[in-house]
């Protein structure tokens, strides 16, 4: 993968982030946001191989493997954003 061409894969993971956010929001249980994000973000790795040039991978398998990486990232990214206001939380307690 061509680090010059990550923006397509970041892309990705903040659409797929702003669509966790979104179910988030509804009724729909939070333990499937994961496998929505993972499902969304192949879709959008297929798609980005057809519609960017510069896309970093040819085939259909790596575009997808490459979409549900970037998808998964974002419930990565979220889960890391939680802990460290957790962690923050607790020490605000810790010194009161």
């Amino acid at each position: 993968m061509d680090l010059t061409n990550i923006a397509s894969v970041a892309a990705i993971t903040v659409i797929c982030y702003l669509i966790a956010i979104g179910v988030k929001a509804t009724k729909v249980n939070n333990k499937y946001i994961p496998v929505i994000c993972g499902i969304t973000g192949g879709l959008l790795g297929i798609v980005g191989m057809f519609v960017i040039p510069q896309y970093p991978t040819g085939d259909v398998i790596n575009a997808a493997a490459v979409g549900i990486v970037s998808g998964l990232a974002a419930t990565g990214a979220n889960q890391v954003y939680k802990q460290l206001n957790t962690l923050n939380h607790q020490k605000e307690e810790e010194e009161k």
